[in-house]
């Protein structure tokens, strides 16, 4: 794996090179590990010929592959020639990772006014903190421009109207079916896709020994399923801690593998 990764990022194409790691660890990731792996390679089939056919696709279709392939877009030409959407931003998470050679930074947004979510991505060195930093709770008034995509989420900060300040809570979220049928439109427009940002209310934190952690809709019978890697978090324990057993606001990833919270509110924002 690690030699066909090692032929992508020759062929400038990290975003390939990235999916083709992944695969090394899928065989020790339990049982099943087949059908995973088929369906991995599936996906990969289908990037790989969606971009050899990139002059057949709509535009925001082939926008989308060529971000999967790894295609930058230049974040300068993007911010001067692309439509800024200006609205109170609520800061919702931030969360770092580094791979021994960079660090990326991830900053989820939400739109108070347009409803729209947005993700900031910024990087840094191995073993440093990225420039960009905005701490969860704040409300920014600014300009995002939008990365081309079918569905699009990735932006660029743009102008800053004013600077962040305190925000008046979290923002309006959604029941569990609602949370997973909003993947579903996601996913329907970007096949690649591994999760969608969203909001739950009145959700209780419940862990299982044999299920797992879930998080179950307090108004119906639906629980979602918190993704097995965020099983040995302490941040799973904190939202517990903060519910008290009553339901809760939280925010998050919602994808294939269950659900990632990122912050919840007691009243104000907590990091998980």
């Amino acid at each position: 794996w690690e030699g066909t990764a090692a032929r992508m990022v020759d062929a400038q194409a990290p975003g390939l090179a990235a999916r083709v790691r992944e695969l090394a660890a899928v065989p020790a990731s339990g049982d099943g590990w087949p059908s995973r792996m088929l369906a991995e390679c599936a996906l990969l089939h289908t990037l790989a010929q969606g971009f050899l056919h990139l002059d057949g696709l709509p535009e925001p279709l082939a926008a989308t592959v060529r971000s999967r392939v790894g295609l930058t877009t230049d974040t300068a030409e993007l911010l001067a020639t692309g439509e800024p959407v200006r609205d109170d931003w609520l800061i919702l998470a931030q969360r770092d990772a580094d791979d021994g050679r960079l660090t990326t930074r991830r900053v989820w947004l939400h739109g108070r006014n347009t409803g729209r979510m947005a993700l900031l991505l910024s990087y840094g060195a191995a073993g440093r903190a990225p420039e960009l930093s905005l701490p969860v709770g704040l409300s920014l008034d600014a300009d995002l421009v939008y990365y081309p995509a079918a569905r699009p989420l990735r932006a660029a900060l743009a102008t800053r109207h004013a600077p962040p300040r305190a925000a008046a809570g979290p923002p309006p979220g959604t029941d569990v079916a609602t949370a997973l049928a909003r993947y579903g439109d996601a996913l329907r427009d970007d096949p690649w896709l591994d999760a969608w940002p969203v909001v739950l209310d009145d959700v209780i934190p419940a862990p299982d020994a044999e299920l797992g952690w879930q998080l179950a809709d307090a108004r119906t019978e639906s629980a979602l399923p918190v993704d097995p890697r965020c099983a040995d978090r302490t941040g799973l324990w904190q939202l517990a801690a903060v519910s008290g057993g009553e339901p809760v606001t939280v925010f998050g990833d919602c994808g294939h593998a269950g659900f990632t919270p990122l912050t919840t509110w007691a009243p104000e924002a907590v990091p998980l």
